[in-house]
């Protein structure tokens, strides 16, 4: 029996196009028969995001945020939930109603749920497996999401790869927040390749192609040893599909999961927080891989 309430929702980011946020979240509707509910893409700059917001009414559900909102946000909100507090990102805005009966006027709620998609797609990978070591790829703000999720999973002294110690500020400010305890060090050909051969778990929070001079440096220092890495590697990117260093990482024989399985599980606790439902993971799941295929 299908339910026809009039909600909307949308993804907004700077570009935003490519966003298969829509895919995903409208398969959900789908699978919940929630008839009335509609999902949007907007390109919205940081200028532009707190103007989005005073024109929001009650009729909305909630927001996915993509770059570079995740930050901005942040102040616009009327509250932040402790876990987007700490990491200093929000990724999805819940709205609910505020004042009297039919005002139209919404209460704004930042909420984290990469953390979430992180932790689910390692979790695919790592099956029974713990996580003592993990090494992540990149300094901003997916990867102070990266840094809640290993500690969730074990591991609260990460190292962290980043290009420069200088422009990692509010990483290091999350660090504060969540109370683990990183090192950080900048790329070094040696020192990273073998730090990613060795930890239970990688995840690389890099760009697209940024991270592609591992693959043959990995490929290099194991191949001659006949040996494999230890562990579980996340890329985030998507596109392309498979990233070079999943490419080398799977050849070498070891386990990668893609960042196509962190959207799904990031889109499905969004769905679950602005529907109030159980997320449909397999109809979102079949949705996805027919939109990457």
């Amino acid at each position: 029996m299908s339910t026809t309430t009039i909600r909307r929702a949308a993804v907004l980011g700077h570009p935003v196009a490519h966003s298969l946020s829509p895919v995903l979240h409208g398969a959900a509707y789908r699978a919940l028969g929630l008839d009335g509910w509609e999902y949007g893409v907007h390109d919205v700059t940081e200028g532009a995001l707190e103007g989005f917001l005073r024109d929001v009414d009650a009729g909305w559900a909630g927001l996915s945020l993509t770059m570079p909102l995740k930050q901005v946000v942040i102040p616009l909100l009327d509250h932040v939930d402790p876990l987007a507090e700490a990491v200093g990102a929000v990724n999805t805005v819940l709205f609910s109603a505020a004042g009297r009966s039919g005002s139209g006027a919404v209460t704004t709620t930042g909420t984290n749920t990469d953390v979430h998609g992180i932790v689910a797609a390692l979790r695919e990978g790592l099956g029974a497996r713990g996580v003592a070591d993990a090494v992540i790829l990149g300094g901003g703000a997916t990867a102070a999401s990266a840094l809640a999720a290993v500690a969730e999973l074990g591991c609260v002294s990460p190292r962290v790869f980043v290009r420069s110690l200088d422009r990692i500020g509010p990483l290091r400010a999350a660090v504060a927040r969540m109370g683990v305890s990183p090192s950080f060090e900048v790329f070094d050909e040696r020192a990273t390749t073998s730090a990613l051969a060795v930890a239970d778990v990688v995840v690389s929070t890099t760009p697209k192609y940024a991270a592609d001079q591992w693959a043959p440096l990995l490929t290099g220092l194991l191949t001659g040893a006949g040996e494999k890495p230890r562990g579980v590697l996340l890329d985030v990117v998507y596109d392309p599909r498979p990233t070079a260093l999943q490419s080398a990482w799977a050849a070498l024989g070891a386990d990668t999961v893609g960042g196509e399985r962190m959207l799904l599980h990031q889109a499905a606790e969004q769905v679950r927080l602005m529907t109030g439902r159980p997320a449909p993971l397999a109809a979102m799941d079949e949705a996805l891989r027919s939109a990457l295929a």
